[in-house]
């Protein structure tokens, strides 16, 4: 079945629609809903809430584009609404400036696999994590991410300068680790 007839029979009702749309795309959209949350429960949560969201709203799914991608764009919102209202988020957005941030700390990235990184992307904390996922993984820019968040453009480089450098010093201890145990 394609995505159109798929959402086809979502809007008519079809409770089997209904459950394939899920089954499809729930795996991939968990996967983007855990990155923005340190726990699975709150990414489960929101899966939930965003399916939710997607069956009231398919009806806005113009067909042009993937419904992949539009489900996505659900998630991401979803999950931001989360963090938004969580005191997490609150506590994470008042910021020091970026200044001591040298050109050498931003380069950590290149040096990380994969897996590294998605593996320290959950642990970070969640003002570096949401605007790391929005800004390197999700494509948004600055500004985008700002106004989606509520916060200047300046706290979302700085929340984005200062995730690097995060990870750099989390993959560094990680090197030294290792290089102890050999």
């Amino acid at each position: 079945m394609t995505d159109k007839e798929l959402v086809k029979n979502c809007m008519e009702g079809k409770r089997e629609a209904q459950k394939l749309l899920f089954e499809r795309y729930a795996g991939k959209m968990l996967t983007v809903c855990k990155r923005y949350f340190d726990n699975v429960e709150e990414a489960e949560d929101a899966l939930q809430e965003g399916f939710i969201k997607v069956f009231e709203k398919l009806h806005q799914w113009q067909g042009s584009g993937p419904l992949g991608g539009w489900i996505r764009m659900v998630m991401v919102n979803t999950a931001l609404t989360h963090l938004r209202s969580s005191k997490k988020w609150k506590d994470s957005t008042d910021i020091e400036a970026a200044g001591d941030i040298t050109s050498d700390e931003m380069d950590a990235l290149s040096t990380m696999t994969a897996d590294e990184l998605l593996g320290l992307i959950a642990t970070m904390p969640v003002g570096y994590r949401t605007v790391f996922n929005l800004f390197a993984l999700e494509g948004y820019a600055h500004k985008e991410i700002a106004e989606m968040l509520g916060i200047s453009e300046n706290t979302s480089k700085t929340q984005y300068l200062k995730s690097k450098d995060w990870l750099k010093k989390k993959l560094l201890k990680q090197e030294k680790e290792i290089e102890r145990s050999e």
